[in-house]
């Protein structure tokens, strides 16, 4: 190669990516203002509904360019793992009547999932004061 044509690619000015500021402004300013969520079809939509002509696959090119992917929500929660553990004899054998209190309790442990973490809440009934009501 010649040493001028070396010299003369070091120093020419990319067209393309010239070409492609204004969207690439736009792409990031779409990405900031929904705080991250928007992956390329989302804010591909957005372009078009902005009056930008594009296709998908440039709106790809340049997100992955500019290091942008959408956020992924968080994987579902699945409790269920068969039976493990023991699991006590039913001596009530759904018989709730009671002659005097504290002879008979239920309980149920609730989660609730919070901005600050985890909340657990388990009430205890007594069968004998739902009886005489």
């Amino acid at each position: 190669m010649a040493k001028s044509t070396y010299y003369f690619e070091l120093t020419k000015v990319d067209l393309v990516d010239k070409r492609n500021t204004e969207l690439k402004d736009e792409i990031q300013k779409i990405f900031t203002e929904h705080k991250g969520w928007y992956g390329v079809r989302r804010v591909y939509q957005e372009l078009l509904n902005r009056g930008f002509v594009v296709n998908h696959k440039l709106v790809q090119r340049l997100m992955h360019s500019m290091g942008l992917a959408g956020k992924r929500p968080k994987g579902k929660y699945h409790s269920y793992k068969g039976k493990v553990g023991k699991v006590a004899e039913n001596i009530v054998n759904r018989d709730f009547s009671t002659t005097a209190p504290l002879q008979k309790w239920t309980t149920d442990v609730s989660q609730s999932n919070f901005s600050w973490g985890k909340c657990y809440l388990s009430p205890i009934l007594d069968k004998h004061l739902k009886n005489m009501a």
